[in-house]
């Protein structure tokens, strides 16, 4: 499956928007993104939500670093365009 940076930025801003729920209904409040797991264990009460929000961070995360190559790749290639056009 290959997704657009377009596709992927709105993935992301699903993603972003249940995790925003879950932190709001549970308060979550880690002072350090090394303590989110850490703080979610302790406060999310139901299993099925702890799952999500485990779910949820996960896809972040491969979704989030998809994005960031799918960047890297565009740039790149704006780069290579505008070195050909300095050439020619």
């Amino acid at each position: 499956m290959t997704l657009s940076y377009s596709d992927t930025r709105k993935k992301l801003d699903q993603i972003t928007a249940e995790m925003l729920g879950l932190i709001r209904k549970y308060g979550l409040d880690a002072a350090s993104p090394f303590d989110v797991i850490e703080v979610a264990r302790a406060k999310i009460t139901d299993q099925n939500d702890y799952i999500r929000f485990l779910e949820l961070s996960l896809e972040g995360r491969i979704y989030g670093e998809y994005g960031d190559a799918l960047q890297k790749q565009i740039d790149e290639e704006v780069k290579q365009a505008e070195a050909a056009k300095k050439l020619n």
